[in-house]
This record gives structure tokens, sequence and C-alpha cells, in this order.
């Protein structure tokens, strides 16, 4: 028998239950659903929170009778790096930074010796590398 879909409790989100859990309990259970509804919005409205792609959901996988949710975020990061973060994003950079000198530096040398093989130059008689004819085969 499948299991019915009980919608959660906005008291259920770790915020709301995190921003009731700092008052009173006579007036943290005071708080109707739609009340919870938006504590939850105010408090998911920070400025820090601001993505340029956010997209939030769930699912219900009746087959098998769990929740699932997903999180996408893509944006410019606000947050402090920690140090381990700060080096792992030097150490990229750098890799990033040679990787391109690296493939730069060969796309160079490839129009160079199609440069040279266009003009009939031969630096080393009787040797190639095959480039050139297939270059010209394409």
């Amino acid at each position: 028998m499948p299991r019915e879909y009980v919608r959660p409790s906005q008291k259920d989100d770790i915020r709301v239950n995190r921003a009731l859990g700092n008052m009173p309990r006579v007036h943290a259970e005071s708080y109707s659903e739609t009340q919870l509804l938006y504590l939850r919005r105010a408090l998911m409205n920070n400025r820090w929170q601001k993505h340029m792609i956010d997209n939030r959901g769930s699912f219900y996988l009746p087959f098998i009778g769990w929740r699932f949710f997903y999180v996408f975020l893509f944006g410019r990061n606000k947050r402090a790096y920690s140090r381990k973060e700060k080096q792992l994003s030097l150490a990229l950079f750098l890799l990033s930074i040679v990787a391109f000198i690296l493939m730069s530096v060969a796309l160079g040398l490839l129009l160079l010796y199609l440069l040279k093989s266009m003009l009939g130059i031969d630096l080393f008689e009787g040797t190639s590398l095959g480039i050139w004819d297939w270059f010209k085969s394409l």
C-alpha cells in the first residue's frame, strides 16, 4: 500500500527550527503555518544568498516511498575562503595558467609547422611528421 504524501511543517526547516529554539516555548508554539512560512522566507532573504541561478526543489518517489531534494546554485562566491580553500584556489589558478600557456605554445608550434610546410621549407631532408599531408586531406 503506497504511503500518502504528508506536507512537512515549516517547523522542519532548520532555519525556522533554530529561530524558534531561540525564543520562549510559549511564543514559539503560537505561530501558525502561514506565519512560519513567512518567517522562513524572511530568514532566507539574506543578501548573501542571492545567486544568478537558484533552483531548489524536491520530489517524491512513490514506488520506494522516499522524498529527495535538490539544490542547484550558480553565482559569484561572496563568502570568505578558508585557508585550505585559498591554497586550492591558488593551485587551480596556477594550473590553469600553465595549461593555457602549454596549449598556446602547442597551437603556435602547430601553426608554424603548417606555415613552414605550406611554403615548402624542409628543415631536415626526407623527414616529415605527416601533419601537412593530414591537413591537406581535410
